[in-house]
């Protein structure tokens, strides 16, 4: 049987003859990669068994290299096992976390580079923050790729202890190490790490300049602005629509005091940048977002970076932030319809404003802003809904709405 065939069957006892027994070396690899894609089999702990023989006995580097590869693709449990044979100690499964570590730092010594990466990815799954001095030690790594798992795991330890080795790794001649430490410099999270990420956002690769970028929103003063708004005119798309999202985000984090004086300065450039880049990624904060600053913020920018009234996706967004907000962002969206007017906002607001089992602080928000958009014969039907409404705040809003297109008779 073919090892694409025993793959495809899921024989794993096949594999695991092949990878132990075959005089071809390409074949035993390849084995052992086949392996460690067959997830939650039930001949899995067979797999790990083997593949932890393998990856402690075989002589090639290029098996052992797979071996332990697949034992990564198994699992944390997986990982533990190989190093802890490795290790040659014996853990109990409920041990401390502390004493697997303890194990688990023998192995970043280890001479093939992939045994020093799992380690590395063990002791970040672990959050020992012990571990961390031993992690930052292999930052001096000759393999990028052991470099850059133990940045990985330092991140996701999050020690502050590790910033100044973490900054040191920006300059790193291979972008997958400078991504790695971005990224971990962006869950660690402290002034001196975010400060650290400023210079990344014009680096010449546009997965660590989208990194730096999504770090920024992190902030909570106005120091990354100028290189968010810089990022708005980026070549990559991918790095302009992560702006969007972290200018959002630094906007809700911001003092009070200081989000009038940014929102001002984010419109401006936001306004000037091409109109798709920007809107799109703020339709989907508005429609998906959990947190109340992030949508109040992304109503009330729509309408002032918005100048297509074609664009139906977003003037549905807004009615429906009108129609589900609390009550600052109905407010907000309401004042970003009134900003972009057009045929569809009047159409969608009048829906809105006549419709019986729509909340009364909703209907009045869109009645109050037909006030502001409408034409003669949007005052014929808020003139019907002022005479038909039960609804106080409705009328009220109807009279204020018609009042400004003039088609109320103010004595009455």
């Amino acid at each position: 049987m073919s090892l694409f065939d025993a793959e495809r069957k899921g024989d794993a006892q096949e594999l695991i003859g092949a990878m132990e027994r075959s005089d071809t070396e390409e074949i035993r690899k390849r084995a052992a990669k086949a392996l460690g894609r067959l997830e939650e089999h039930d001949d899995r702990d067979d797999i790990i068994n083997a593949l932890v023989r393998v990856a402690s006995e075989e002589e090639s580097k290029a098996v052992v290299a797979a071996a332990i590869d697949a034992l990564d693709q198994q699992g944390q449990d997986a990982l533990e096992k190989l190093l802890t044979t490795m290790a040659d100690v014996d853990i109990d499964d409920d041990a401390a976390d502390w004493v697997k570590a303890k194990a688990f730092v023998q192995a970043l010594d280890a001479g093939v580079p992939e045994l020093r990466m799992a380690a590395a990815n063990a002791l970040g799954e672990l959050e020992e923050s012990d571990a961390v001095p031993k992690l930052t030690d292999r930052f001096n790594d000759s393999d990028p790729r052991v470099r850059a798992r133990a940045a990985r795991a330092c991140g996701n330890i999050g020690d502050p202890r590790a910033t100044d080795p973490l900054e040191g790794l920006l300059s790193d001649q291979y972008a997958g190490v400078r991504r790695e430490a971005a990224e971990a410099l962006g869950r660690i999270g402290n002034r001196q790490a975010l400060q650290a990420l400023l210079d990344l956002y014009d680096d010449e690769d546009e997965r660590v300049r989208r990194v730096a970028v999504s770090a920024f929103g992190n902030f909570e003063n106005d120091r990354p602005v100028d290189a968010l708004v810089t990022a708005l005119g980026d070549s990559s798309s991918a790095v302009r629509r992560t702006a969007v999202f972290s200018l959002i985000q630094l906007l809700s984090n911001v003092p009070t005091q200081k989000s009038h004086q940014i929102r001002e300065t984010v419109v401006e450039q936001m306004s000037a940048t091409d109109d798709d880049t920007v809107v799109e990624p703020l339709v989907e904060i508005l429609g998906e977002s959990t947190q109340t600053a992030q949508r109040r913020n992304t109503a009330w920018l729509l309408g002032r970076v918005m100048d297509d009234q074609k664009n139906h996706a977003a003037i549905d967004t807004l009615v429906e932030a009108l129609q589900e907000g609390e009550q600052m962002t109905q407010q907000f969206a309401a004042t970003s319809l009134a900003e972009i007017g057009g045929n569809h906002v009047e159409r969608r607001l009048l829906e809105v404003a006549e419709d019986p089992g729509a909340e009364s602080n909703a209907r009045g928000h869109a009645v109050f802003t037909l006030g502001k958009v409408g034409d003669e014969k949007t005052g014929e039907r808020l003139q019907k809904l002022l005479d038909e409404t039960e609804d106080e705040q409705v009328r009220q809003k109807a009279f204020s709405a018609l009042s400004k297109l003039g088609g109320h008779d103010m004595g009455a």
